[in-house]
């Protein structure tokens, strides 16, 4: 079920059947919608709206010029009006209307008073409107094979919680805590209810490493991220993340892709047991906005 839910994120702009989706998650068509249900909560219609709205609204953000139909179409809507009454249903206004409030939602904070922002500073006022680089760096990384565990429920907190009380003593038991590990979260906490918001602790395995047979595995795609250099606690990663998005994303020239973006914590990361302060790269996966 993991795999089938990777395989409709990276398919969701195009016809996912229920034979093919069946088939990745090895049931039958007769039983897949039930152990879809189980797994998820959602019957597979609901939570492949649920998916292609909540991208479609962040493209909306993200990608100004745009239009509705392109990234209707790209959400795996068949025509812009069918895609404009589901996006009204679930969120309560048209597209349009939520790219226009979207962008003075954004603005608002990106004219943070720079006083608020100190939490964030490395010796300089990373995300003020001064500075609107961020220092972000382009880079082409390399696809990697992971293993990891899944937390479902709220970001934050619970997320350092579940590192300390599960990741890290099921890193121990397998002898894989010197490796580089990676966090993963798929859903955006502002769109998505809490509860169903995805996240993944990952750690990268070493070569000539063969997995039991329980571990669950995947391989976290290659190609160009703007990288972020992070230090902080949890409450400011949280910022860190909403800045880019806010500050750096909407004027770069570039645009995410359907690639997860993930925090990169390589094996020589910073972490001061006694503050919970931590080093880590925010990677986010983009392509070029005319690409």
């Amino acid at each position: 079920m993991h795999a089938v839910l990777r395989h409709i994120d990276s398919h969701l702009d195009q016809p996912l059947d229920l034979p093919a989706l069946a088939a990745v998650a090895h049931v039958s068509p007769f039983h897949f919608h039930r152990v879809f249900h189980a797994w998820t909560g959602e019957n597979l219609g609901d939570y492949l709206s649920r998916r292609r709205l909540t991208l479609a609204a962040c493209w909306l953000c993200n990608e100004p010029a745009a239009s509705v139909l392109m990234l209707a179409l790209r959400a795996g809507f068949a025509s812009g009006e069918a895609f404009s009454r589901a996006f009204k249903a679930r969120f309560g206004l048209s597209p349009s209307q939520w790219r226009r409030t979207s962008a003075a939602r954004w603005q608002e904070l990106r004219n943070l008073d720079q006083a608020d922002n100190q939490a964030l500073r490395q010796d300089r006022p990373v995300f003020s409107d001064r500075e609107p680089t961020m220092h972000v760096t382009l880079c082409q990384r390399p696809p990697v094979t992971v293993a990891y565990q899944r937390h479902t429920g709220p970001y934050g907190q619970p997320i350092a919680t579940f590192w300390r009380d599960h990741f890290v003593p099921w890193l121990h038991a397998h002898q894989l805590l010197p490796y580089a590990k990676y966090g993963i979260g798929y859903d955006n906490p502002q769109l998505t209810d809490p509860a169903q918001c995805r996240y993944d602790a990952c750690v990268a395995l070493p070569p000539g490493y063969t997995p039991p047979a329980d571990m669950l595995t995947m391989t976290i795609p290659g190609g160009v991220y703007a990288v972020y250099e992070f230090r902080g606690g949890v409450p400011e990663i949280a910022q860190a993340w909403t800045a880019l998005f806010a500050s750096w994303l909407p004027d770069s020239g570039w645009a995410l892709d359907a690639r997860p973006c993930f925090e990169f914590y390589p094996e020589d990361a910073f972490f001061d047991p006694e503050t919970g302060e931590f080093g880590c790269q925010i990677c986010l996966a983009v392509r070029a906005l005319n690409g």
